[in-house]
């Protein structure tokens, strides 16, 4: 049934304020339905924080997909919460948001961030492949151990063993990609332009071959490798 509050549905423990372009919770909200409700539904708002949720003592379960809710979100403590979804959202950094749900919510089952830089998969980035959400899932697993549902996916057995095993060195780690524009871009004092030829095969007259050993490989999805194997050599 809908409430006399304009935009507030509630249906018996479960309350929804949904698509009000909100950007904090409306004080009235937690006074007036905090006490009881159970679910709480906030999406498709402009959340930038979650001040007045510790009204909601009773949560057990809380949605706030598509809202601007970045890598400093606080929740309150929330003993009861289980599943908690912040799908597309503006979150791009997993390990302060991890160590912080396993202080406040320590029993959630449910967690799902699709949709958000620091999920790798391909709704974010083609550049994602399924190893690099795999990583997450690990990472994710060794911080949140009791987690059942990440995302949309059951955990599996074999995640949470891996996840105990390696999770903590399974971190994806995304590299800077605007060097230009920091502290040591090309108006910076002393600032040398980066070249990957030694110093004497700069000269465009000196041909002669370089050869060294690399200490890096990549193996993966977009390898730059076979893109220069020709069909008559394979």
């Amino acid at each position: 049934m809908a409430s006399n509050d304009l935009g507030i549905v509630v249906d018996g423990t479960q309350v929804s304020y949904i698509g009000q372009n909100c950007e904090g919770i409306p004080e009235f909200l937690g006074r007036k339905y905090g006490h009881f409700t159970k679910r709480l539904d906030l999406s498709f708002n402009l959340l930038r924080s979650l001040e007045g949720l510790e009204e909601f003592i009773c949560l057990e379960e809380l949605i706030l997909d598509n809202n601007l809710l970045r890598n400093d979100l606080q929740l309150p403590r929330l003993p009861h919460l289980h599943t908690l979804t912040i799908n597309k959202n503006q979150i791009s950094e997993l390990d302060s948001l991890l160590d912080h749900l396993a202080e406040v919510v320590p029993w959630l089952k449910y967690l799902s961030l699709l949709g958000n830089e620091a999920c790798p998969n391909e709704l974010v980035s083609l550049d994602n492949d399924e190893s690099d959400y795999q990583r997450y899932r690990y990472f994710i697993l060794h911080k949140l151990p009791k987690l059942k549902f990440l995302d949309a996916r059951k955990v599996t057995k074999e995640e949470y063993d891996e996840a105990a095993t390696r999770g903590a060195f399974t971190k994806v780690v995304k590299p800077k990609d605007d060097l230009a524009s920091s502290d040591f871009g090309s108006n910076s004092p002393g600032f040398q332009q980066y070249t990957p030829l030694p110093q004497g095969s700069r000269n465009g007259t000196n041909h002669k071959g370089v050869f060294a050993k690399c200490r890096y490989v990549y193996h993966g999805r977009h390898s730059e490798g076979n893109r220069f194997i020709r069909d008559d050599q394979l």
